[in-house]
């Protein structure tokens, strides 16, 4: 028994949409790819000039502020009153105490002047 063909391989001229569409797609695959960062690739970081900060012998404690205006001091979450009470206690029982702030990239300068407010309402000096 014998069938007959119906494809005709490469008869007639080429369409190139398909062939172009094709194209398209790889190069959009090339591009998107080539953007996407590699592990292990070296980055360019430029560090800020100037020396680092001198270190102290008085005893310190660490407030920090995030984004959200979320205070904590010593780590531990705290509300604003809760944190004058603290900073407080803190400048009476150590004099010379220094305060090191941290604060995210976020933080509004107002919350920040805000906060040497504080400190300086607790008796802080040394900030």
């Amino acid at each position: 028994m014998r069938f007959p063909r119906q494809a005709r391989i490469l008869r007639g001229p080429l369409d190139a949409t398909p062939v172009a569409g094709v194209l398209f797609l790889l190069a959009l695959f090339i591009l998107i790819t080539s953007l996407l960062y590699t592990p292990g690739t070296p980055l360019d970081i430029t560090l800020p000039d100037g020396q680092p900060a001198g270190g102290t012998d008085n005893p310190s404690v660490v407030v920090k502020v995030d984004k959200h205006g979320q205070y904590f001091f010593e780590n531990a979450p705290m509300e604003e009153t809760d944190l004058k009470e603290k900073l407080r206690q803190a400048a009476r029982q150590t004099p010379g105490l220094n305060v090191i702030l941290r604060a995210d990239k976020g933080v509004e300068l107002q919350v920040l002047t805000h906060l040497w407010d504080i400190f300086r309402q607790a008796g802080v000096t040394n900030s």
